[in-house]
């Protein structure tokens, strides 16, 4: 009863909330802002280390769905691009970005409640999630679409 109480309370702040079904997330703006940009990076749709205004630009993307007034050439292209970028067979570039912020702090906050372990992998020098109570059995996240065709890159 305890763990499930606790189960999905991750918690770093306030100012972003991230809620579905019965969890809910809530971020500081610096752990939002870094986990938005790791996914669009995971995504293949920019590149680390984005400016202030970029960083701005693919929050409030993040947040509202939408970039209204962009404060950085980020924000000018994914207006520019928006057709193709909600378009498609595959879910939208704003859906995949929640998404991996969202599977991330739910795999910390697995990690920090002891029911994963983060392991490394030699072979492919990456790392990776186990189920420590299911003989280290590896989970496997499901693969991300790429958003490279249509990647941001100043």
């Amino acid at each position: 009863m305890e763990r499930a109480t606790r189960r999905g309370n991750y918690e770093s702040g306030s100012d972003y909330v991230l809620e579905y079904g019965e969890l809910r997330f809530a971020f500081n703006e610096n752990d939002f802002s870094q986990r938005v940009e790791q996914a669009a990076v995971k995504l293949d749709f920019t590149h680390p280390g984005l400016g202030p205004e970029e960083l701005q630009d693919l929050v409030e993307l993040a947040v509202n769905g939408e970039i209204r007034e962009p404060a950085s050439e980020l924000g000018e292209h994914v207006n520019e691009n928006w057709g193709e970028l909600v378009d498609g067979s595959q879910r939208s570039l704003v859906h995949w970005i929640r998404r991996l912020v969202f599977r991330g702090a739910w795999l910390d906050q697995r990690v920090k409640e002891g029911e994963l372990d983060i392991v490394f992998d030699d072979r492919t020098n990456t790392f990776g999630y186990v189920q420590p109570d299911r003989d280290c059995e590896p989970i496997e996240l499901s693969r991300e679409p790429s958003w490279g065709g249509l990647a941001y890159r100043p």
